[in-house]
């Protein structure tokens, strides 16, 4: 493994000098998000994974990708019944990465998009349609892991005793909501996670462990190395 190459620590001799081969240089950016997530992990839970996963993969990829200091925020309106959220919505998150893509683009010969937070899916896959149809080389990759809950329960949890284990308050691991998301979208729509979960949490970190947590980010990495090696687009811009 390497120490990928962080783009905000270059100065921009060293970015030109690795841009030569423009078509091969790929910049890796985290997006991710300042939301509650219960009362036991930090508010950039999504934002922290979505660093690791990108940094890690930079770090076995090949020495011509960067990874960009990570976009914070986005779009977390169903969780502003909580206190410390902050969400910039779905229209100001799509201009942000609209006018990101543009620039970068003039430089980078390609873009991924390592998204952490599920509720700027739709803003993402969006700005990137956008970009790619202005002809430009950008691809989003979710953050996504098997058998996960929904929301600051077993998954998150696991991947942040793994990731950050002095920010997770053991002491104040409590059950959530743990029905279908389908049974709570309804509610969530109309009131936000506030309406379907008084802690905010969607699942049970009671039985989180930090081995299950370095094997699913493990397995997320794996996937995202592949993929940015095989380099395959769907219609919906994001990176398979």
């Amino acid at each position: 493994m390497r120490q990928p190459a962080a783009l905000g620590t270059a100065t921009w001799p060293e970015v030109e000098t690795r841009k030569d081969a423009v078509a091969d240089l790929t910049l890796l950016v985290p997006v991710g998000a300042v939301e509650q997530h219960g009362p036991h992990l930090p508010l950039d839970t999504d934002t922290r994974i979505a660093v690791a996963i990108a940094t890690r993969a930079g770090e076995r990829t090949p020495s011509n990708s960067w990874v960009a200091p990570e976009l914070s925020y986005g779009a977390s309106g169903e969780h502003e019944g909580f206190a410390g959220t902050i969400s910039l919505g779905h229209e100001a998150l799509h201009q942000v990465l609209l006018e990101y893509g543009r620039s970068a683009c003039r430089w980078a010969g390609r873009i991924v998009f390592v998204n952490g937070h599920g509720g700027n899916v739709a803003t993402v896959a969006g700005a990137v349609a956008r970009l790619r149809y202005e002809a430009r080389e950008v691809a989003w990759y979710p953050c996504v892991f098997p058998d996960a809950d929904a929301h600051a329960g077993h998954t998150e949890t696991s991947i942040l005793l793994h990731l950050s284990p002095g920010l997770v308050h053991t002491g104040r691991l409590e059950a959530g909501n743990v029905a279908p998301m389908r049974e709570l979208l309804g509610a969530m729509r109309a009131g936000g996670v506030a309406a379907v979960s008084g802690n905010g949490i969607l699942g049970d970190p009671r039985s989180a462990s930090a081995e299950h947590g370095a094997r699913l980010l493990d397995g997320a990495v794996d996937d995202l190395v592949r993929a940015l090696t095989e380099w395959t687009v769907d219609d919906g811009g994001r990176l398979r």
